[in-house]
């Protein structure tokens, strides 16, 4: 289950996140959403876990949970929507 982590300090390192969610269930990938530009933290990040089950828990317990001076939310995350976007090339 693919979980939307929120609200994430700009310091925050990928396995910060992961080692906060393992204690909940195996975590199957994290990923810190970078600027293009800038290479510095959007703030925000997904973190994937195996099971339904302890996503679910991790939610429950980590949601509103401080996270480098920061009240971090954890959600799950939605499909990004299609695009209508067509190429002319």
């Amino acid at each position: 289950m693919n979980l939307y982590v929120s609200n994430l300090g700009y310091q925050t390192s990928e396995s910060e996140l992961r080692k906060l969610f393992e204690p909940f269930g195996p975590v199957t990938s994290v990923k810190i959403i970078m600027d293009r530009d800038t290479g510095s933290s959007r703030g925000f990040g997904f973190v994937d876990m195996e099971s339904k089950a302890d996503a679910e828990t991790a939610i429950k317990s980590i949601d509103g949970q401080e996270l480098s001076g920061r009240q971090i939310s954890v959600a799950e995350a939605r499909e990004k929507p299609k695009s209508n976007f067509k190429s002319r090339f």
